[in-house]
């Protein structure tokens, strides 16, 4: 990993930096990430209903809609997007022509491959990232291209182990999440400056200005992982 350099040899960090403290309560998520899909899930019945349902909904049709645009029942509508029945070829023709989309593409979350990346230890692939200056380098740790869930991901280690003249802040769109690993530093977001040490976590919108600004203790390594639309 290469060493990146930052300018601000004998800065004290501020002492108006605070922590964000975290909310009191639970957050409730609409998405339980250890939840398992059934084994019927992965049935072809199952796919195709999941497909003429996210159809369906993209075109801001309601059942009761397309029932009568394809003279099928509003149960048999039903049991179809729910995986509960197998349709004829003629039904999925008849869906496709008033979905306005392929026969074919109801299949589509059956046949696809849902990839992996297992990057070991030290083979991170190391580049420069648009936007980064004064020998600034990130190690890449994975890579998805396009995919079904619509959002890109970049995983990021990044180490700062010197100092220099100049550190830049960055600009882009989505979403980032820092973890800090080792050390501590003053990452500013917008007008605000965060103090994080080991195990803290910064979450933000990236579009604002960002970036570390105060080295307090060297070196310093953490996670940076930014999401953003898949068309963005």
């Amino acid at each position: 990993m290469g060493a990146i350099n930052t300018g601000y040899q004998g800065r004290q960090m501020p002492r108006a930096i605070k922590p964000v403290d975290a909310p009191d309560h639970k957050a409730r998520l609409s998405q339980d990430p250890h939840r398992l899909r059934e084994d019927r899930e992965n049935v072809l019945e199952v796919a195709i209903g999941r497909e003429v349902r996210a159809f369906r909904r993209q075109k801001a049709i309601t059942v009761a809609e397309l029932a009568a645009r394809t003279g099928l029942s509003i149960g048999m509508l039903s049991k179809i997007e729910n995986g509960n029945t197998s349709p004829s070829l003629t039904t999925l023709q008849t869906l496709a022509h008033a979905l306005s989309v392929p026969l074919t593409s109801f299949f589509r979350g059956f046949e696809e491959h849902r990839e992996a990346v297992h990057t070991r230890a030290g083979e991170g692939v190391e580049i420069e990232r648009a936007g980064t200056r004064a020998g600034h380098q990130y190690n890449l740790l994975g890579h998805i291209g396009a995919n079904a869930s619509g959002v890109m991901v970049e995983p990021y280690l990044i180490t700062l182990n010197t100092e220099s003249d100049i550190f830049p802040t960055f600009q882009h769109g989505g979403i980032e999440t820092i973890y800090m690993l080792e050390g501590e530093l003053g990452y500013r977001h917008n007008k605000t400056l965060y103090h994080l040490r080991p195990g803290d976590t910064l979450f933000f919108d990236a579009d604002a200005p960002h970036g570390p600004e105060v080295l307090e203790k060297l070196p310093a390594r953490y996670l940076s992982i930014i999401a953003y639309p898949q068309n963005g």
